[in-house]
């Protein structure tokens, strides 16, 4: 069977003319994950639009099944492949995020679409197919990672991706914030579950190099699997990022493991600096929690913090910009990605304006977090928008990157400015290594940057911040 699999572009990240770097960070995990479920007899191959032109790849392409990995912004690319291969007599399945999102939208556009995580579905559709029998719709009720068959990593080009070693060893999130995007994908059977910690270490040890990068969106979300896995990780030389939450940082003990384990930067869904709107969306475990307690921790452990915030939910004003920016800079993080509120489809946030008459249109090539969607409150569209392209001015200014790090022992202040200026300073470098198809070589300066500077500094350097924001 002659199987091609695509990731199509996100509609942000097409322009011909910049290539930022984020967009060519991690191969398409997902579908190399299914991949792997293929016999050795298979032909597959696997398409990433973000770091190779496809055109030419699809034009006449007629396998025995076309794969689609569908996201929002790149729904309105997914369904114009989808549509050219079935013109073909190719069959198409469709499944990813928008697809469990908005399943009738998406079917008019497959012969087959998969709700939910693909683990159960995807094995019975193999089957199905093979015996001409496929349904329409395949959706997952049981929920499970033991027993999988190893990821088709030898599929994935690795020298265009500044981090090939992208590893997920649990799905989901135990929380659910109404503006969570994933939170509707896995609805009807568990939110939350994780490998075993013997697997996990396996496809660790098969990953060459130092480096990994978690794409968990949660991995501190079971203290137990955490804690044995980070105990396995420790003596393998390894430099690691992930992404946790602000109550899993301040759990006594678990952050230490990490960062002895080889934690070098952590992912923080801050969200908001006004305590009004994390009871709004249901963000419970910021609730009463200390943010400069948080960025404390993971300073005083080595640990960078990659800060996200969000702007546009109804208790911000038009100082929120300045006041994030402000505390942000203060407490001294390394990096800030800052989002615009978008009310994804499928989302309680969703249904909520819905209700309320706000959301303005439905063009889902917009609803990139850069663009406003829906009616805010305290604040116009065009403040929103114009705050949120500042914020990143401000926050990313060499000024404040100094002074962000001025605060540190010097070995930690070299890694803020070389981290934090090599991420947004030196964009036309990244475009010209991606162009080029040589971004893999900066992987050892990545490696260096986030463990060059080893020393553990002295509890309590981390300079107060002047304004404490109201969320703590």
């Amino acid at each position: 069977m002659r199987v091609t699999m695509i990731l199509p572009a996100l509609t942000e990240a097409t322009s011909p003319l910049f290539r930022p770097i984020k967009y060519s960070l991690f191969p398409p995990l997902g579908l190399a994950t299914l991949a792997g479920y293929l016999g050795p007899d298979d032909e597959v191959r696997i398409l990433d639009e973000h770091v190779e032109r496809i055109a030419a790849q699809v034009a006449d392409d007629r396998p025995d099944l076309a794969v689609i990995q569908v996201y929002i912004t790149s729904a309105r690319r997914s369904y114009e492949l989808a549509d050219r291969y079935r013109e073909r007599g190719v069959f198409v399945a469709l499944g990813g995020l928008h697809v469990t999102s908005l399943p009738e939208e998406a079917a008019g556009h497959a012969d087959a679409i998969f709700l939910g995580p693909g683990e159960d579905t995807w094995p019975r559709f193999l089957a199905d197919f093979r015996r001409g029998e496929p349904a329409k719709r395949y959706v997952s009720s049981e929920r499970t990672l033991h027993g999988l068959p190893p990821v088709r990593r030898d599929l994935i080009r690795r020298e265009r991706y500044l981090v090939p070693n992208s590893i997920v060893v649990s799905r989901g999130c135990p929380h659910h914030c109404d503006f969570c995007y994933k939170d509707a994908f896995f609805a009807g059977g568990k939110s939350y579950y994780t490998q075993r910690v013997d697997d996990a270490l396996a496809e660790i040890d098969r990953l060459p190099g130092r480096h990994l990068y978690f794409l968990d969106d949660h991995l501190l979300g079971n203290r137990r699997f955490a804690e044995a896995l980070f105990d396995g990780m420790r003596g393998m030389n390894r430099v690691w990022q992930a992404a946790g939450t602000v109550d899993s940082i301040l759990a006594p003990g678990l952050l230490e493991k990490a960062a002895a384990a080889g934690l070098r930067s952590m992912f923080v869904g801050f969200e908001t600096i006004n305590a009004g709107n994390l009871a709004e969306q249901r963000k419970r475990q910021n609730v009463g929690r200390s943010y400069e307690a948080v960025a404390r921790r993971l300073h005083d452990a080595g640990v960078m913090v990659n800060a996200s915030f969000v702007f546009g939910m109804d208790d911000d004003g038009p100082d929120v910009f300045d006041r994030t920016v402000e505390w942000g800079v203060d407490i001294g993080l390394e990096t800030a990605t800052f989002h615009i509120m978008t009310p994804y489809p499928g989302t309680a946030l969703f249904r909520r304006m819905e209700t309320a008459g706000r959301i303005v249109h439905r063009d889902w090539d917009r609803y990139d977090t850069r663009h406003v969607v829906y009616r805010p409150r305290g604040l116009t569209a065009e403040q929103l928008e114009s705050g949120y392209w500042k914020a990143y001015r401000d926050f990313y200014r060499w000024p404040s990157i100094w002074r962000g790090a001025a605060g540190k022992p010097r070995d930690y202040r070299l890694r803020h400015l070389a981290y934090a200026g090599g991420w947004k300073k030196f964009e036309p470098v990244w475009d010209a290594l991606i162009r080029s198809r040589q971004v893999l070589r900066a992987l050892p300066l990545l490696e260096t940057t986030l463990d060059g500077m080893r020393r553990r500094p002295s509890p309590g350097f981390l300079p107060l911040p002047h304004r404490r924001p109201s969320a703590r």
